[in-house]
């Protein structure tokens, strides 16, 4: 039998709760970690599961509750008790001012379950939560537009890198689109870096699907952990080789990580952090190799080793911009 027992923390707190747990229901991209949350708010006390009911009868809505909560909670109409009529207008009134002020509540004129646009600056990272309970990790000058709508989660990497934990939902693909590429999951944590000419696709757990614009390319690419791929400026996809995911995404903890790499990647990533570029003199500079490891937030240092490591100097050019030759 229910206890009607009021809730310690007062009627109008679990009805102000109980308001904003059914906005929040309204949007599909409700993560689980949200949904336990609620869920176990539900056990809490009987009132919570009592207001859920009245919000769903005033608003018709369904599946607020678990089918078997719910059926044990539908009692004869004797023993529950009575609400005014004015408090049932006055709780819908109230509910519908903060589903309109939160632009959570379907058929408010949203044109779409979640949209948003994070960028980042010179030299800073953002970590970035997604209702969906999926993170994005954005590196230095990066752009993401991010937008949920029904039964898609899309993603434009517009610039720059970013690492992204996606929570599975079979029901709802993710897709990154980057460039001349595209990348698709349910599920898994990868890392995509759009660069000028090319995209580049790294997989640290789970597995993707890349797809390019190529049109003699239609088939995906599959990655799945530990290995990576690369689309061209044309659109097409490379065939997945191996990778090490803690060098690539190195850059979350503020490092950068070079092994064995060709002088011409490392000044191309090492200009990500700087205000004015960095060039290499010729094809033969670019060649050369290096391994290292150097702080992201202090690309000078780089620079002022470099010399003591390969057979190269560095010349400040007119415009500001710095260029390493050989010596």
């Amino acid at each position: 039998m229910m206890d009607n027992r009021e809730c310690p923390c007062g009627q109008n707190r679990v009805r102000d709760e109980a308001a904003q747990w059914f906005v929040r229901l309204q949007a599909p991209v409700m993560g689980v970690d949200e949904r336990q949350r609620y869920e176990a708010w539900l056990d809490e006390h009987p009132n919570h599961r009592d207001e859920i009911l009245l919000l769903q009868g005033i608003w018709s809505a369904t599946d607020l509750l678990p089918k078997e909560r719910l059926q044990a909670l539908c009692e004869p109409p004797a023993k529950r008790p009575q609400r005014r009529p004015l408090l049932r207008f006055a709780v819908a009134a109230g509910l519908l001012a903060m589903a309109v002020g939160l632009g959570l509540f379907s058929g408010l004129g949203a044109s779409s379950d979640y949209s948003a646009e994070f960028a980042t600056a010179l030299g800073e990272r953002r970590h970035i939560a997604l209702p969906d309970g999926s993170v994005i990790d954005l590196n230095s000058r990066s752009r993401v537009r991010v937008q949920f709508v029904h039964h898609q989660r899309r993603v434009e990497l517009a610039e720059g890198e970013a690492l992204f934990r996606v929570e599975h939902d079979a029901g709802r693909p993710f897709t990154v689109e980057a460039g001349n590429g595209r990348v698709t999951v349910t599920g898994t944590r990868f890392d995509v870096r759009r660069d000028a000419d090319s995209t580049r696709v790294a997989v640290e757990q789970g597995s993707v699907k890349v797809q390019g614009r190529d049109a003699a390319q239609a088939e995906f690419v599959s990655l799945t952990a530990g290995l990576g791929t690369r689309i061209d400026a044309q659109g097409k996809v490379a065939a997945p080789y191996g990778i090490n995911a803690d060098e690539l995404t190195a850059w979350r903890h503020g490092k950068l990580v070079f092994n064995n790499a060709p002088l011409s990647e490392v000044v191309q990533e090492v200009s990500r952090y700087r205000a004015k570029p960095l060039r290499v003199g010729s094809a033969a500079v670019g060649n050369l190799r290096l391994t290292s490891v150097f702080r992201a937030d202090n690309p000078e240092a780089l620079l002022k080793a470099l010399p003591n490591i390969l057979p190269v100097a560095v010349r400040t050019l007119d415009d500001g911009s710095q260029e390493i030759i050989a010596r």
